[in-house]
């Protein structure tokens, strides 16, 4: 919480740090809260980056606008924004292996204050900046705001627009560009952005004009990606969630267990009435668990049966149920890097 925080000097630095970079990017303007304002709270949210080997990176403080208390026609309108379908990312990362195309990672720094607000939006004073009397008038689409995602995404969509780059019809966070019968794709989810192309040229020009608008960081190779490690050598590419997955054994203390070795009993028959309801805290463990291991089925196609038949239960899971799961988690015990491999091919045709 912002008191344990406070006595932090890692976490207070990293208040800071945010407080000050909002203010740069003239984020809001402090006033007087204004007769029946409607005041959004705010809050923050604390977490710790870090890098593909598992060290610490940096202590990160975001403050984030708490939008479930904003107001329909008051303070916002529109909210949707697309997000990049995974079945996008690995088209893209196979096709870039088949080519022999490097990738890379780029991330926008505060991306959602990168344009300005066209609805008045008044917020409470930073937790532990507090003035009396004083509000917040934002500027900026700051984190939280429900109409954050639109507002940054529209900005995004008319600079590659400018620059000549398309988007996908079937994935609006992806853009492409076609020049000389060469290729570039950039795809983008929320501040996360991979390139992939056969033109070099095309690709130091792009990080450029994204620089020009966006306080851009180029975080080289792609190698970690929405949890999803990428370990790429010549010709074959990995995807695999081991530290995911190592954080998700060390959560449900299974780190000890003794490994499965199939992530369900042969020839199991489980149903709806089979042993005892859980009670309300076991039953939101149980949905908790499965949620994660949804996630997880993104690289491991070999659990992915067994999470469709524990999804069966999330309304009503009993003590039989949370013992199936528990033993998927068992056996992710015996290969926690287990992953997809790219390996790349002469062509691209489909052979029967």
């Amino acid at each position: 919480n912002v008191t344990e925080a406070q006595n932090d000097p890692k976490w207070t630095h990293a208040m800071q740090e945010e407080i000050e970079a909002l203010d740069t990017n003239q984020t809001w303007k402090v006033e007087e809260i204004p007769e029946a304002a409607h005041l959004v709270g705010s809050k923050w949210v604390y977490t710790i980056k870090y890098k593909p080997d598992g060290n610490i990176e940096r202590y990160k403080a975001r403050l984030v606008a708490k939008g479930f208390s904003q107001k329909y026609g008051i303070d916002y309108l529109e909210t949707f924004a697309p997000v990049a379908k995974m079945k996008t990312i690995r088209v893209i990362i196979s096709l870039a292996v088949l080519k022999g195309w490097e990738m890379c990672q780029l991330d926008v720094k505060n991306v959602f204050l990168n344009r300005d607000l066209e609805e008045e939006v008044s917020m409470c004073m930073p937790p532990g900046f507090e003035k009396p009397g004083r509000c917040c008038k934002l500027k900026k689409a700051l984190y939280g705001i429900k109409q954050s995602s639109r507002v940054w995404f529209e900005r995004l969509r008319l600079v590659m627009k400018k620059h000549g780059y398309k988007q996908g019809n079937g994935d609006h966070t992806l853009f492409v560009k076609r020049i000389e019968g060469k290729v570039t794709l950039l795809l983008v989810y929320v501040d996360d952005m991979i390139v992939t192309s056969d033109d070099e040229k095309e690709i130091a020009r792009l990080k450029g004009l994204l620089s020009a608008e966006f306080d851009l960081k180029d975080l080289g190779k792609l190698k970690y990606f929405l949890g999803i490690e990428i370990a790429r050598s010549g010709t074959t590419l990995v995807l695999n969630q081991r530290r995911y997955t190592l954080d998700l054994l060390k959560e449900t203390g299974k780190l000890g267990c003794r490994p499965a070795s199939t992530p369900l009993d042969a020839g199991h028959k489980l149903g709806s009435k089979d042993g005892e309801l859980l009670c309300e805290e076991a039953k939101g463990r149980y949905q908790r668990l499965v949620g994660k291991l949804i996630y997880l089925t993104l690289t491991r196609p070999d659990i992915t049966f067994a999470i469709n038949v524990m999804s069966q239960f999330m309304h009503a899971p009993t003590d039989v149920h949370l013992k199936a799961v528990d033993r998927i988690l068992c056996y992710l015990k015996k290969n926690p890097g287990k992953g997809l491999l790219y390996v790349k091919q002469r062509s691209i045709e489909i052979e029967g």
